[in-house]
């Protein structure tokens, strides 16, 4: 295992900031996982140090395949870490948002370029990544539709779901659309949390990687086969919102088979204690995105369901 800084940037007044990397193998840049882009994303972080202390293991005892480089960058953000901010301490900015970036722009413009000056030539891309809205997911593939995506790689996985995701404006500034641009297969990988660690999740996103390196003949590995994944389209995932603005209730959670007409949360008056609204489920299938705050917000999205006829 080979530690190198990916990114570096002089500080006035505190320690400088430095994005690190970590290598596995020698030749062609076979695969790079990168994890946190965000402040907030502590299981990322984890899920990353969990795979580097595997491959650390298997580097050891020669399971690397020759001519196979493995990169894993755990943490592209640790300001806003160290900070406890989701996003850039300064200004508020998403560096998942400033690819391919700008060596002469704004800081995260050149963070995003620095990190992606190093990454983009790789064979393959796996981020692991966060929703917008706090919450827990399913676990899940997803991948831009950019003409390049290819959904039998993505199976290779072995996670349940691999979701399919037409890109907005604002998406191909992404890391995960950037790095398809640049040919490299790109895969954004969703474990069940983001600001608390779910061992659980974490093991899976872990063997999921393995499995896929594994059948790509980057390493020699025999683990856990995982599942037959079923490709969805996001767009078709239903929206369950809240009516109302109180106290959430959480009565099914990420992953969670429910029939139309079912309980999914309660939203109570925060002052007074009464339902305000018993949220059902529209139709019946699967729980993709599960709220997962003490607050809901008036029309906001609770819940995201997979039809049981979605299937592609």
């Amino acid at each position: 295992m080979n530690r190198e800084i990916i990114y570096e940037i002089n500080a006035l007044y505190r320690d400088d900031f430095r994005v690190t990397g970590y290598s596995f193998g020698e030749g062609e840049s076979s695969i790079c996982i990168l994890g946190s882009l965000r402040g907030n994303e502590y299981q990322q972080i984890y899920v990353c140090s969990q795979l580097i202390k595997k491959l650390r293991a298997l580097e050891e005892r020669g399971r690397i395949r020759e001519g196979h480089r493995i990169l894993v960058i755990p943490c592209g953000n640790p300001y806003s870490v160290n900070t406890k901010k989701r996003f850039w301490t300064i200004d508020n900015t998403d560096i998942n948002r400033m690819f391919p970036g700008y060596s002469l722009g704004e800081t995260t413009q050149r963070i995003a370029d620095g990190i992606f000056g190093k990454i983009k030539d790789f064979r393959f891309g796996v981020q692991f990544a966060s929703f917008y809205m706090p919450g827990n997911f399913v676990p899940q593939v997803r991948m831009m539709k950019t003409g390049a995506e290819n959904v039998e790689l993505a199976k290779q996985f072995g996670l349940p779901y691999v979701v399919l995701h037409n890109p907005r404006p604002f998406d191909t500034t992404t890391l995960n659309y950037n790095w398809q641009v640049w040919e490299t297969d790109a895969f954004s990988i969703y474990t069940t949390s983001t600001g608390d660690i779910d061992k659980r999740s974490a093991k899976q996103a872990v063997d999921a990687i393995l499995n896929f390196m594994s059948r790509q003949e980057i390493i020699e590995y025999k683990g856990y086969e995982g599942y037959i994944s079923r490709v969805v389209e996001s767009q078709n995932f239903i929206d369950v919102r809240a009516m109302h603005a109180g106290f959430f209730e959480q009565c099914a959670s990420a992953g969670e088979k429910v029939e139309e007409g079912q309980t999914l949360a309660m939203i109570s008056d925060p002052y007074t204690a009464e339902v305000l609204q018993e949220i059902k489920a529209p139709v019946s299938g699967i729980v993709a995105f599960a709220h997962n705050e003490t607050l809901a917000y008036q029309n906001t999205a609770v819940y995201k369901l997979i039809p049981e006829e979605d299937e592609l």
